[in-house]
């Protein structure tokens, strides 16, 4: 990780074919691009290799989770339960879509601990969204379970999981909708971009027009769709998607080279008194982006990052205190900080976000170190990358 490593020829083969028809655009234009379509074959590769019925590309991570929350008809005053260690697009959707984000504690998978997403259901809960967090997945099937059971829309974010599973099943399937980024850091990558995936027709039906002002793209003159609802220009652009078509085709191929180096780390590591490593339901399906180890103490973590990264070893998180993926630092989503007033701001509903702790989230995040796994790396680097951890972690 992340897929930009492995820019090549095969990229720029397919962004060279769409130069050549001089149609960037996924829409319209039939004649010109002389057949063709990236963005349908990227699709069409996606729901083969995720095994779904539908996907669609759409034009990011957070757009693929604005119509996941649109689609499955989230909407003012809606509550959705979600994890306070994730990516800051998720309570951004919630609070665009006028809806109302309740935080459920993680546990040692660092994803939902399903038992506090129990907990936090109200009968104004709408949908649960599983964040599957650092190439791994939450339990899954529990959640699942809680869902069905009280007849709340489950939504997955794999936005950092492309290509894991959980029991031979592709994370971003179990729901209703799934969600996927192809930004510049995630295991495969547009440059910028994301999908939805589904088995529900009407759900597609649903996305792919929500992505596009709502055209129906029932006939082949666009001038001429239908617009049967509001929607967003989500749109991907045949560039984006070329270089998504020659990245898939390599995701097995990064999965093992992943899949290997952290291996050779993680069993270096394994034995060293008082280091625990994640907690993963299905470590077969892990995807191995990153190495997660947690420390016995906050202290401990706090000055286990200090002295990795004295030590020349590079691409250490250190979440607690992280801008972007942990709520501690959110003031600006917790006061409802917008260029415009937010809906859950102006009519009162909902808990404040402020006021909201979370002694088990932080218990965890706080002793929590994640070390991303490249893919250039030499098998002496790794070596060379496992000595210096355990100098530090010994």
């Amino acid at each position: 990780m992340p897929g930009f490593e492995y820019i090549g020829e095969a990229e720029h083969r397919q962004v060279l074919e769409v130069m050549a028809s001089g149609v960037l655009m996924r829409y319209g234009f039939d004649g010109p691009r002389k057949g063709q379509w990236k963005c349908r074959e990227l699709e069409e590769n996606l729901a083969t290799r995720f095994g779904v019925r539908r996907a669609h590309v759409c034009s990011s991570g957070t757009s693929a989770l604005s119509t996941a929350l649109a689609v499955c008809g989230v909407g003012a005053g809606d509550e959705v339960v979600l994890p306070p260690f994730t990516f800051v697009a998720d309570l951004e959707t919630v609070l665009l879509a006028g809806a109302v984000p309740v935080f459920a504690d993680i546990d040692e998978t660092l994803c939902l601990d399903p038992r506090s997403v129990a907990a936090a259901m109200t009968p104004r809960t709408k949908a649960v969204l599983a964040v599957h967090m650092c190439g791994a997945m939450a339990r899954i099937d529990a959640i699942m379970e809680l869902c069905r059971t009280h007849q709340v829309t489950l939504i997955e974010d794999a936005a950092q999981a492309a290509g894991a599973t959980f029991h031979g099943k592709a994370l971003g399937t179990f729901g209703r909708v799934g969600c996927l980024s192809f930004d510049y850091v995630k295991t495969i990558t547009c440059g910028e971009g994301g999908a939805v995936l589904t088995d529900d027709e009407e759900t597609y039906r649903l996305a792919q027009a929500y992505t596009d002002h709502g055209h129906d793209h029932a006939g082949a003159d666009r001038g001429a769709d239908g617009h049967p609802h509001i929607g967003a220009n989500f749109r991907l652009s045949e560039l984006h998607a070329a270089v998504g078509v020659a990245q898939l085709a390599r995701l097995d191929e990064i999965l093992e080279v992943q899949r290997r180096h952290k291996a050779m780390l993680k069993d270096g590591l394994a034995g060293i008194r008082g280091l625990q490593f994640r907690e993963l339901p299905d470590p077969a399906g892990d995807s191995a982006t990153f190495l997660s180890v947690l420390l016995p103490s906050e202290h401990d973590a706090r000055q286990a990052a200090k002295a990795l990264a004295e030590a020349g070893v590079d691409g250490c998180f250190y979440w607690y205190d992280n801008n972007w993926h942990y709520h501690r630092k959110w003031d600006h989503i917790k006061t409802f900080t917008s260029p415009g007033r937010l809906a859950i701001d102006r009519f009162g509903y909902g808990s404040d976000l402020t006021k909201i702790t979370l002694p088990q989230s932080d218990a965890v995040i706080g002793r929590t170190i994640s070390m991303l796994i490249k893919l250039r790396w030499t098998e002496e680097h790794v070596r060379d990358r496992l000595a210096r951890m355990k100098s530090v972690l010994a």
